[in-house]
């Protein structure tokens, strides 16, 4: 049990946490996916500096659950909330927002849209000003997901997500999240763009060589997603992913003292 060592100022706070001089923060639901494409490769982007949580990381597209995305008003196609709260030990109320808040995030933070005409098809092309101006709606929440959806006569496609994981920020941290990861295919006719906001780049990455990135310093990637990365290492073919088994087991990583330093471990 080796860990990752936590800087000055963390490990100063994970003592006042752990000795319970600081209350550990509230964690915030939210929901990432694993944007996938043939290769397979992964979609990240790197989070600006100036941000209070993750700066300078390279993240999954995701974000916490708007109070929007519970509404029941959602066109839905695929497996129900019900479904979802079982794969997920979450309420149907929970589980509703926290597929809506991947489909939602996945296009603010990529322009790919999970959803379709009909239970069957999905949207081909998202790259019009009509779709850029929704994308910048949504985000500044002007605009709600169930609306978005009705006005283009489309519906919610839960079944092009896959359930891959479930991380809870460790209690350290002054900013923390209760995490449902999803694995998405690209779909077929939809491209990704630099959509900017909390991100200041974007790539498509072989998960082997986002690892490789980060041994090298290049790249700083966060547990869950260096984690996730080297999970996806196995598999040779995005059908690979899409058939795994996969059993959603709650990791939240803690810091312990290991000869005299505090490290952050997942086990």
């Amino acid at each position: 049990m080796t860990g990752l060592p936590l800087s000055a100022e963390l490990a100063a706070r994970a003592r006042d946490v752990l000795a319970g001089r600081v209350r550990p923060a509230p964690a915030r639901d939210a929901a990432t996916v694993v944007l996938l494409r043939p290769g397979p490769e992964v979609y990240l982007l790197r989070r600006k500096a100036t941000m209070a949580f993750a700066a300078g990381a390279y993240v999954f597209p995701g974000g916490s659950v708007d109070a929007r995305d519970a509404d029941q008003d959602v066109a839905w196609a695929g497996p129900s909330p019900a479904e979802w709260g079982e794969v997920f030990n979450a309420g149907e109320r929970l589980a509703r927002g926290l597929v809506c808040a991947a489909v939602r995030e996945t296009f603010e933070e990529s322009g790919v849209l999970l959803a379709g005409p009909g239970p069957d098809s999905v949207v081909a092309d998202t790259t019009g000003d009509d779709w850029e101006a929704d994308r910048l709606a949504l985000i500044d929440r002007s605009l709600g997901l169930s609306d978005f959806l009705a006005r283009r006569g489309l519906v919610l496609r839960s079944d092009l997500l896959k359930p891959w994981a479930h991380w809870i920020t460790p209690e350290i941290e002054s900013k923390r999240f209760d995490t449902r990861f999803f694995v998405a295919v690209l779909p077929e006719g939809q491209r990704t763009r630099d959509v900017g906001g909390e991100a200041d780049r974007v790539i498509w990455q072989r998960p082997g060589e986002a690892l490789e990135l980060a041994r090298e310093g290049e790249i700083f990637l966060m547990p869950p997603t260096h984690h996730t990365l080297g999970e996806l290492t196995a598999y040779d073919r995005v059908a690979d992913v899409l058939a795994a088994r996969r059993e959603i087991v709650t990791i939240m990583p803690r810091a312990v003292e290991i000869e005299g330093e505090l490290r952050l471990v997942t086990s």
